[in-house]
């Protein structure tokens, strides 16, 4: 029996009322969207319960590793929100905590008064690496798929990606 149609499987079920009130057409997209929204929220939940520990959030972790395979361990603010594909405010507010938690300076551009540079302090070097660690070991190694099938998935959401624009 594959796992869609396990009778105690709560997606399963809105599929089965879905085809029932006559949208049969949308069950699969409607199937495919709500179990890669459930699993997002498994998966934060797995990457936060590693991530609390190091009083970080998911997004901040993002911005210290970002930062940290710059060649630099600086970039400007607006590169950040770039690169994460995130609203300035977002940034602005998670390097302001990271600010606080002694992990990342703003520091002046060199060359550009208008440009402020998020620069990952030896502090947040030491506390991204120490994280990755424990993200490798109990999340990205042990994702919950062997190999082989995260590949076609990583395939077919980037398909989704692209067509919505996203790169």
């Amino acid at each position: 029996m594959p796992p869609t149609d396990r009778p105690d499987d709560p997606i399963a079920l809105a599929a089965g009322q879905w085809d029932r009130h006559g949208w049969a057409e949308a069950t699969p997209g409607m199937t495919m969207i709500t179990s890669v929204m459930r699993v997002q929220q498994i998966l934060q939940q797995r990457v936060d319960a590693v991530l609390k520990p190091f009083d970080l959030s998911f997004a901040r972790y993002e911005v210290l590793m970002l930062l940290s395979f710059s060649s630099t361990g600086a970039m400007p603010m607006k590169r950040v929100g770039s690169r994460l594909q995130v609203h300035p405010t977002s940034v602005t507010s998670a390097v302001d905590r990271l600010e606080a938690q002694g992990f990342v300076e703003r520091v002046p551009h060199p060359t550009d008064r208008r440009t402020v540079l998020a620069t990952i302090t030896e502090r947040g070097r030491e506390t991204a690496s120490a994280a990755t660690l424990e993200l490798n070991a109990q999340v990205f190694e042990q994702p919950g798929l062997p190999v082989r099938d995260l590949t076609t998935l990583n395939a077919l959401l980037a398909r989704i990606r692209s067509q919505a624009g996203d790169f």
